[in-house]
């Protein structure tokens, strides 16, 4: 039995490379925080410099990765636009109305790894990140196979959700060209959260860039010149996420900050999948929840008279409100990371101190953004199509998107510091209440009964928002962060305890 539990234990692929110590979670913050000697002033602004600093290092490589990906999938829309507004309306639906599931899906069960490997790195169990991983990716690849039962039958789904024949139809030739990316983003996600963990980010986003380019370059030649349509739009989009995720593994094999943290395939992977998958699937209901709230409104926009013109409005609205959001998905990363090793590391000060700062960094980068739209909100849909009636559409809806903007300046970055501290289950509850109890059916009564349509939709669905991030607000700010240490450290010595790792010694260094 003895032997079996050794042979468990032992990588399939192990690396032959010396392993390399990363890098230990900085005292620094902790030390002046706690420092009474100094001035309250001269305190406050030491952590600030040290915590500004810390952050937009985690957090503009990371706004880059979920920008940069962001575009990779707007660049197809936009191409798909400007072969006309049927083709706009299917991009727009398959993009915006079905992709955004498998996207929602795979980012949250993903969280799981967000929240483990942070607070494991913090605590120097660095043994533990690939396992993480790797259980991860096997229960996410095992959920893609699920999905992707959804994306085939699209169309009669869509055409059961009351959506025309002819957006429908050609929608679902989209989504089938998008049934490969669904297992890139069940390989992704994992990958790119071990990363972050670790505070490894800015190579994610090189990557991302460098396809962006190529994808944008090989999807113009797929869709003009080969004509390809559609579905070699969609194919082509698929085959860029795969290029991301095979250049970020390739990247933890050789790099040398992740040889502690990678040891190789292990069967170690295949044990303890209940416990991973119960936090999985908590995370999963909490990001999926709040992903695919704005994705509802385009799907009902979809049933309102003139649904066409509605319909490519506020898609254009939503994308672009979409690209500001993975501004805040990058403070919602950099919050993750921040406040997970701080935890991990026994850093109640710093953890709530970066609370603080990353709320009021990303609220400014919104607020910058909500102006620029409202400045702008008679060109801006130009970007996607010629015509002047979306146009118009789209300029009576900015005031909402700017609002929309602003919300989605605080919401995300705190839903980052909840996972962060595990508390995925508890937010899970408040977004159904505030969503789906209230935003949502709100919404549909007012675009419906009162006639007031994409306008009255969208009313509803900010309602909706505000309250969340008001109550997240509220358990934020009213956290006892010593207690959040004692439990980081409860779930990683159970964690420790169901997986029955051999501990090695580790640096103090």
């Amino acid at each position: 039995m003895e032997s079996v539990e050794n042979e468990l234990h032992q990588p399939i692929l192990e690396s032959k490379t010396a392993t390399v110590e990363p890098s230990v979670i900085s005292t620094a913050l902790e030390d002046v925080l706690s420092n009474t000697q100094l001035s309250y002033f001269r305190r406050h602004q030491s952590a600030t410099w040290l915590e500004l600093k810390t952050l937009f290092r985690l957090a503009a490589p990371a706004v880059v990765v979920y920008l940069v990906n962001n575009l990779t999938s707007m660049s197809t829309q936009i191409l798909c636009g400007h072969l006309g507004n049927l083709e706009l309306a299917a991009a727009s639906l398959g993009n915006n109305g079905i992709q955004i599931f498998a996207y929602g899906l795979m980012l949250g069960m993903g969280s799981a790894v967000e929240t483990l490997c942070g607070q494991a790195f913090g605590a120097h169990k660095y043994e533990m990140l690939g396992v993480y991983l790797q259980r991860s990716t096997i229960l996410l690849m095992s959920t893609s196979v699920l999905v992707m039962f959804i994306y085939i039958f699209s169309k009669p789904l869509l055409l059961l959700l009351g959506e025309s024949s002819s957006i429908a139809s050609s929608a679902a030739v989209f989504v089938y060209g998008l049934i490969p990316q669904i297992f890139a983003y069940a390989a992704n996600f994992p990958i790119q959260k071990f990363l972050q963990a670790q505070s490894i980010v800015a190579p994610s986003s090189y990557i991302s860039a460098a396809t962006f380019v190529v994808h944008v370059l090989l999807s113009w030649l797929v869709i003009y010149k080969l004509g390809w349509g559609l579905l070699g739009a969609s194919l082509t989009l698929s085959f860029s996420w795969w290029v991301i995720v095979i250049a970020q593994f390739v990247y933890i094999l050789t790099s040398e900050k992740c040889k502690r943290t990678w040891n190789g395939f292990s069967l170690q992977a295949f044990s303890g999948l209940w416990e991973f998958l119960k936090l999985s699937t908590a995370s999963a209901i909490m990001l999926c929840l709040e992903t695919w709230y704005y994705q509802i409104l385009v799907l009902i926009a979809g049933l309102l008279p003139n649904a066409e013109i509605e319909l490519d409005a506020l898609s254009i609205c939503m994308t672009i409100s979409g690209w500001v959001y993975m501004v805040s998905v990058g403070f919602n990363a950099a919050a993750s990371v921040r406040v997970s090793n701080e935890l991990g590391a026994k850093h109640p000060k710093s953890a709530a101190y970066s609370v603080v700062i990353v709320t009021l960094s990303s609220l400014v980068i919104a607020l910058i953004c909500a102006i620029l739209v409202l400045v702008l909100r008679h060109v801006m849909s130009y970007v996607f199509t010629s015509g002047t009636t979306v146009a118009d559409a789209v300029s009576e809806l900015s005031p909402f998107l700017a609002v929309s903007i602003i919300l989605n300046g605080i919401q995300p970055v705190l839903s980052g510091v909840a996972v962060g501290c595990g508390w995925q289950a508890f937010v899970a509850y408040v977004n159904v209440g505030c969503y789906y109890v209230i935003g949502i059916p709100v919404g549909a009564v007012l675009g419906f009964k009162f006639n007031l349509g994409a306008k009255g939709i969208w009313s509803g669905m900010i309602g909706g928002t505000f309250i969340q991030t008001l109550i997240l607000l509220w358990v934020t700010f009213r956290t006892d962060w010593n207690k959040e240490v004692e439990v980081a450290q409860k779930r990683l010595d159970k964690w420790d305890e169901s997986t029955s790792i051999e501990k090695e010694p580790l640096s103090n260094n």
